[in-house]
C-alpha cells in the first residue's frame, strides 16, 4: 500500500535533503540596504559639507569660516552616529551565534553572517572617510 499523502519522488527528497535553504528574499533585501547605508551616509555627508563652505563663503561679506565649521561638526557628528549604528548592527549580525569568520559556507545564515562582516568593514572604512572629509575644516581660516 503507498502513502497518498507523500506525493515527492524519491529524487525531489534527495534534492530537498541536499540543497540548504535559501535566504529568503526579504531577508537578504534588508541586509543588503543596511550594507547601503554607511557609503550613502558618507556621500551625503561630503556633500552637504561642501556645499556649505560653497554656499556660505559665497554670501559671506565678512569671510568668517565659524559658521561653516560648526555646520561641519553637526554633520559629521550625525554622520558618524549613523555609520556607527549600523557597523554595532553589522556587528551584531557577524557574530551571532557561534559564528566564526571566514563565512564561506553555503548556508542562509553564514550568508547573512558575510553580508553583516561586509557590512562592518565598509561602515569603518565610511567612518575613516567621513573623518578626512571633516578634516577640511581644520583647514579654512576664512573664506577670503
Amino acid at each position: 500500500m503507498t502513502d497518498a499523502t507523500n506525493t515527492t519522488t524519491p529524487a525531489e527528497s534527495d534534492d530537498m535533503q541536499t540543497t540548504t535553504p535559501a535566504v529568503s528574499y526579504r531577508a537578504l533585501r534588508n541586509h543588503i540596504v543596511w550594507l547601503l547605508i554607511p557609503p550613502t551616509t558618507w556621500a551625503i555627508h561630503f556633500l552637504a559639507s561642501y556645499l556649505t563652505i560653497a554656499i556660505v563663503c559665497a554670501k559671506s561679506e565678512t569671510g568668517d569660516a565659524m559658521p561653516i565649521r560648526i555646520a561641519i561638526a553637526i554633520y559629521t557628528l550625525v554622520a558618524l552616529g549613523v555609520i556607527a549604528l549600523v557597523g554595532w548592527h553589522s556587528h551584531r549580525q557577524h557574530r551571532h551565534g557561534d559564528a566564526s569568520a571566514p563565512h564561506d559556507g553555503n548556508t542562509s545564515d553564514v550568508q547573512l553572517r558575510f553580508i553583516g562582516y561586509a557590512t562592518l568593514l565598509l561602515a569603518a572604512l565610511s567612518g575613516v572617510a567621513t573623518l578626512f572629509t571633516a578634516l577640511v575644516v581644520l583647514f579654512i581660516g576664512s573664506c577670503d
